[in-house]
């Protein structure tokens, strides 16, 4: 009874912090509004296998480097940020935000995948999350803690599907609405740009750490 509360807890922890809008989300909407449902997903699998790699880090003591030398934090946090500003300021510079629509479709959505994994490892949020949170569900009395963190990555997982997922069949409906509305889609290539820009900045300031 008590581990089943230990993990709704950590359940009701995962889901509100991937709720509030960050670097996944923001990677994951911006694929599903260029690229569509298929491409949105495959952004969201990526999402998902990051985190498997930032569970293996933590079990083998990376995070614990990071706490450390908070240098080190730094470099992952600004090259989060600048590469989610990065697609920010492509989608400021384009016509619209389709206007490589059919080029990004023709592409394997595997590279979709490959970018979602290179979005979740520079995420910065993932990683405060794993240093702060995720140790504290690891409990040598519930057993075997390679077991434990498996458990609670699958939790991780399931979260990220669902919140995520209904962040891709919006996008994807918005992007439909808005293909055959021309002024309609470069307004929401400014916006949606902004927002990433934004995001970038905010991710940047907030979560540096001072060396």
């Amino acid at each position: 009874m008590e581990q089943t509360t230990h993990l709704w807890l950590f359940f009701v922890m995962v889901f509100g912090i991937i709720l509030l809008p960050g670097l996944d989300m923001a990677f994951i909407l911006a694929s599903s509004l260029v690229g569509g449902r298929a491409a949105g997903l495959s952004a969201v699998a990526g999402i998902i296998a990051g985190g498997v790699c930032h569970v293996a880090m933590g079990a083998l003591g990376i995070m614990a480097i990071l706490q450390l030398v908070p240098a080190a934090f730094n470099v992952v946090l600004w090259t989060g940020a600048l590469y989610i500003a990065w697609i920010g300021v492509s989608l400021l510079r384009s016509d619209s935000a389709f206007a490589e629509v059919k080029q990004h479709e023709a592409r394997p959505h595997i590279t979709t995948f490959r970018q979602g994994i290179l979005t979740s490892l520079l995420n910065p949020k993932a990683y405060l999350f794993m240093l702060a949170v995720f140790p504290q569900f690891l409990k040598p009395e519930y057993g075997v803690l390679w077991v434990q963190a498996g458990i609670l990555w699958l939790i991780i997982a399931l979260t990220q599907a669902v919140i995520y997922g209904g962040v891709v069949i919006a996008g994807d409906g918005v992007r439909g609405w808005l293909e055959s509305r021309p002024s309609a889609n470069l307004a929401l290539a400014r916006v949606v740009g902004g927002l990433l820009i934004a995001t970038a900045v905010f991710t940047g300031v907030q979560g540096y750490r001072g060396v």
